[in-house]
């Protein structure tokens, strides 16, 4: 049984605002990293130093990864055409997955190489190479200090936790940021140690340390984005949610099956299987069924596509695809 019904107007001005905060967090990430990758890569060819080659190819990683979140930002807004019915949120897990694949291949492979070759070469150890590289370091240091700072602000503004990570691209920038600080102490340390020792093998460690970080890392954020694109449900608790309302409606007698999945950041498609009370009628059917829509979407702003399908069979599972009557709705 299908019905239609106007669009309730999306909150565009909010989730416009939240992505203006989200692309400056990620312009001042990719200005950090451009800046840190140069300095970094000059300071370890003048200090001949794998550990500060290492970090200077997860800074290029990550400056690539920027562009990739930029160009999510963009593409995930555009609204639903005909091709794409359901409109072009999941452009952004599917950046953020080729982010996480561009920290693999160009930040953790690199940095293990750099630290097998030390091993197995040793590096050439010159103390005013690397207090440069160290001054190097240090100023990196403070640079992605600040670019972490600003992505944690937004996350806290955003409310912190679970919800405000949701968001690939913020949860990228904070992963790389999070690791770079890291990465540019554990670089440091085997700097510093290698030429306190002159043993080449604590800054070769340090390396390979590097680059078993970045791949737990693209590891994590590649699982994510992977979750989110094959298709997510909601939270138990919004599920829950969306589950009590629905069984509140006077009109229905029993919530037979409930499928969820989200679209986007702020959109989520709902499938439910309902069992209206006995003695309606056709035209009384279409009245309840859109003011049930119209009512969740109220309720649930998240809410982009939802589709009822009415059925006096209370044995059906959700084993079963459901036969979808729906309409978009939306707060």
């Amino acid at each position: 049984m299908s019905d239609t019904t106007a669009d309730p107007a999306p909150d565009d001005d909010t989730d416009g605002a939240t992505d203006r905060k989200t692309r400056v967090t990620v312009l001042v990430a990719l200005a950090a990293n451009l800046v840190i990758a140069v300095a970094k890569a000059v300071g370890g060819l003048v200090a001949g130093s794998p550990a500060l080659l290492s970090e200077a190819a997860h800074s290029v990683a990550d400056s690539l990864n920027e562009v990739f979140l930029l160009f999510a930002l963009r593409r995930s807004r555009r609204p639903a055409d005909r091709r794409h019915p359901f409109g072009y949120g999941k452009e952004r897990f599917f950046w953020s997955l080729l982010a996480a694949v561009g920290i693999f291949v160009m930040g953790a492979c690199f940095s293990v190489f750099q630290g097998i070759e030390a091993l197995r070469d040793g590096a050439e150890e010159t103390s005013t190479g690397y207090v440069v590289g160290l001054v190097v370091l240090a100023v990196a240091l403070v640079v992605e200090g600040v670019s972490l700072l600003r992505a944690l602000h937004q996350v806290r503004a955003q409310g912190g936790g679970k919800e405000a990570l949701r968001d690939p691209a913020l949860r990228t920038v904070v992963a790389e940021d999070g690791t770079a600080v890291l990465g540019v102490t554990l670089a440091m340390i085997g700097m510093a140690l290698h030429m306190i020792t002159g043993q080449v093998v604590w800054e070769a460690s340090a390396s390979i340390a590097i680059g078993v970080l970045l791949g737990y890392v693209a590891y994590r954020l590649g699982r994510d984005a992977r979750d989110q694109l094959i298709g997510e449900a909601v939270d138990p608790q919004l599920d829950d949610r969306i589950r009590s309302l629905l069984a509140a409606e006077p009109e229905i007698d029993s919530v037979e099956a409930l499928f969820t999945m989200r679209m986007g950041l702020d959109s989520t498609m709902v499938a439910a299987r309902i069992d209206l009370v006995p003695g309606m009628d056709s035209e009384r059917v279409e009245e309840v069924s859109m003011r049930i829509k119209e009512s969740l979407g109220r309720a649930v702003s998240e809410t982009g596509e939802i589709f009822l399908d009415i059925t006096d069979r209370p044995t059906a599972r959700a084993a079963e695809s459901p036969a979808a009557t729906g309409e978009r709705g939306g707060a």
